[in-house]
């Protein structure tokens, strides 16, 4: 139920079936209370003694919205909540959730793939719902590091394997922030330099990515096997867990690597951005190929969440706005992705609708678009 009056046109477009165009795999296994806490919580170490991940906005979202979805009355106790988990199973836990979302496509960033998670074509299944790839450029880099014997089999390997996954995939997507930050040399290096740095780099395969130079290689290799295949590449920026620092995260920093892309006509999509949001907004409004979303920053603020997305769309064109859950881990967080974008940007249209700056059918137009039409669209689905 939405948490405003709104015309019926302006409902159901709300009401509509989303594309969720950035979200990972689901546990498919049974999950002890501290697994649990552990994934609903960016931070990667357990609450203080004494004190629980359930006090934070989204632990007291999902006993508000998610416990009804498990036959539970709304603020059940985190005991009672996981306890009913438990009875029902993952794989029920899993359907209910993912199908209350009223999600129609779900695209997926395998990247954290895992033998725990269910597969972008078991999310799929669970949640009633169509689903595709995107296809994490680092983690295709990881895989040919780990093959490739010298430096030259290395860059002749990363642009082959990463055209033959993203003829399967509906778009690419680069976790650069987390490796180097944002405020990276926008400019292609020379080959010279690449040879070098991998060369150094196939000496210890098995480290992360973290060298500015190959990580600067393999994005404009992805940009050139996604100006060839007309995929969208994805960023995500601002709000992440604690390999981020998030200073270095601001997708302002790329107006550089953005600008340069622009004769290119890559779409490039900024994904999450809290609490760089009205920055992200900014480069939409002047970039013609940036699109932007507020991902998991709506699940996180919870009850919040309207002020996020009333100052996204302060300035954001709305042809440039998508939704995304950036489900990962338990289904809760689909759920709640959905439900707080669907009720954030109820609450703003409303306002639009009383202050009589936007007409009925523009607001069912706008929430047809950012739901749904503008993620067709970009990426081709």
């Amino acid at each position: 139920m939405l948490p405003v009056d709104l015309p019926d046109t302006v409902r159901d477009a709300l009401a509509a079936p989303l594309v969720d165009h950035h979200c990972h795999g689901v546990r498919r296994d049974d999950l002890s209370r501290a697994q649990f806490e552990l994934l609903i919580t960016e931070g990667d170490a357990p609450a203080p003694p004494g004190t629980t991940h359930f006090d934070t906005p989204i632990g007291a979202a999902i006993r508000r919205w998610c416990a009804p979805v498990l036959d539970l009355e709304p603020h059940a106790p985190p005991a009672v909540y996981l306890a009913r988990r438990q009875e029902l199973g993952a794989g029920e836990v899993n359907r209910r959730l993912l199908q209350a979302a009223g999600i129609v496509a779900f695209l997926i960033d395998t990247g954290l793939e895992s033998p725990d998670l269910l597969t972008a074509a078991e999310m799929g299944r669970h949640g009633g719902a169509a689903a595709d790839e995107i296809v994490r450029i680092e983690q295709i880099e990881q895989d040919v590091a780990e093959m490739a014997r010298v430096a030259v089999d290395y860059m002749d390997s990363l642009g082959e394997e990463l055209a033959a996954r993203a003829a399967r995939a509906v778009g690419l997507k680069s976790v650069i922030a987390y490796r180097c930050g944002l405020d990276f040399d926008p400019s292609r290096p020379s080959r010279g330099s690449v040879i070098a740095a991998a060369n150094r780099r196939l000496s210890d395969p098995k480290e992360r990515l973290d060298d500015p130079i190959l990580l600067r290689h393999l994005l404009w290799t992805a940009v050139d096997v996604a100006r060839e295949r007309g995929l969208p590449v994805q960023f995500h920026t601002g709000y992440g867990d604690t390999d981020l620092d998030l200073h270095r995260a601001d997708p302002a920093k790329m107006t550089g690597f953005i600008r340069a892309l622009q004769p290119i006509g890559v779409p490039v999509i900024l994904l999450h951005c809290y609490p760089y949001h009205r920055q992200a907004a900014y480069l939409a409004a002047v970039f013609p190929h940036v699109y932007v979303d507020v991902g998991l920053a709506l699940t996180y603020t919870g009850a919040g969440s309207p002020a996020v997305m009333a100052e996204l769309l302060e300035l954001v064109p709305f042809h440039k706005q998508l939704f995304s859950s950036d489900c990962y881990g338990v289904a809760e967080t689909a759920h709640l992705g959905a439900l707080y974008f669907r009720h954030t940007l109820a609450r703003a249209i409303a306002t639009r609708l009383g202050q009589g700056e936007w007409s009925v059918p523009d607001a069912a137009r706008v929430a047809h678009m950012i739901g749904s039409g503008n993620a067709r669209r970009v990426y081709r689905l």
